[in-house]
């Protein structure tokens, strides 16, 4: 597979990987985007894909209404990164993320975020996304 159709189904498994796992926080389809082993860097969760099964269970209970909207996304070889905003309590401004993916024999094998709240006030008028 070429440089590029590599890229192309990287962004696309990642893209399903949101519609699936992380927009619905569900766990049960976690094993067709994660490696068993994939590495956490995210201090919100344990390394593993059963730690992130985990996660998503406690996080549906916690916050029901929790929306991620992909904003874009970009491939780089094996790795995609994603500028999404999260709001976990609907009616907040939410907070602006950056998710990092490492990719392995298709499928995430490691993941890194960045996670800025969206602040009442800017300097500029352009927005956060």
């Amino acid at each position: 597979m070429g440089h590029k159709s590599t890229e192309e189904a990287n962004l696309k498994l990642v893209e399903q990987m949101y519609a699936r796992v992380l927009g619905p926080l569900d766990a049960a389809p976690v094993d067709a985007f994660f490696k068993p082993d994939y590495i956490q860097h995210s201090p919100l969760a344990g390394t593993g894909s059963q730690a992130l099964k985990d996660f998503l269970q406690w996080a549906k209970g916690a916050a029901p209404g929790c929306t991620h909207t992909l904003k874009r996304m970009f491939a780089d070889g094996d790795h995609v990164v994603a500028h999404t905003h999260v709001v976990i309590e609907p009616g907040t401004r939410g907070n602006a993320v950056i998710d990092i993916f490492r990719l392995q024999d298709g499928l995430i094998a490691e993941h890194w975020d960045v996670i800025q709240e969206v602040p009442a006030e800017s300097r500029n008028e352009n927005g956060m996304f």
